[in-house]
């Protein structure tokens, strides 16, 4: 169970803090939900409070961890089919998983075959969704902003 003030991660999304436990009807029935707002977009979610090991809500990572995803992001690319379709649907896997070392991974391997190749419209887009899960969990982790953020990704690969 998550309190308020609580910093977590809601995969396919990202982090962002819990504002409030509220009781809400939907749909004649009643639940308690997290109140979650993601600091891009003052974009606010509501994450039924029952059901939150299977949408795979979790705290968001310490300082120590921010260094070991910027380790994954220097590192290596890791084998990606040459197959666009498995590729993507590799990725968007690693995506939903929700664990940020894997996020880290689709940014990497994306990144490094768009300065190669280029990529396609979805791989662009899956790429820039990825990137800003990972930027929403930095700038939460390691009290940085959105931009300081964003060129510390970027710098990685020039």
């Amino acid at each position: 169970m998550f309190n308020v003030g609580d910093k977590v991660v809601y995969p396919m999304h990202g982090a962002g803090i819990i504002e409030a436990i509220e009781e809400r009807e939907i749909l004649g029935k009643s639940k308690k939900y997290y109140i979650m707002r993601l600091p891009f977009g003052d974009m606010r979610v509501m994450i039924p409070t029952d059901n939150v090991k299977e949408i795979g809500l979790r705290d968001i990572i310490n300082r120590d961890e921010v260094k070991k995803v910027i380790e994954v992001l220097k590192d290596s690319r890791t084998k990606m089919s040459s197959n666009w379709n498995r590729r993507y649907r590799a990725n968007m896997q690693k995506i939903k998983s929700g664990n940020i070392y894997e996020v880290a991974e689709v940014v990497r391997n994306l990144q490094l075959r768009d300065m190669e190749k280029g990529l396609s419209t979805g791989e662009r887009k899956m790429l820039s969704n990825a990137k800003q899960i990972l930027i929403s969990e930095l700038v939460l982790a390691d009290n940085m902003n959105e931009e300081e953020a964003r060129k510390l990704i970027d710098n990685l690969f020039q």
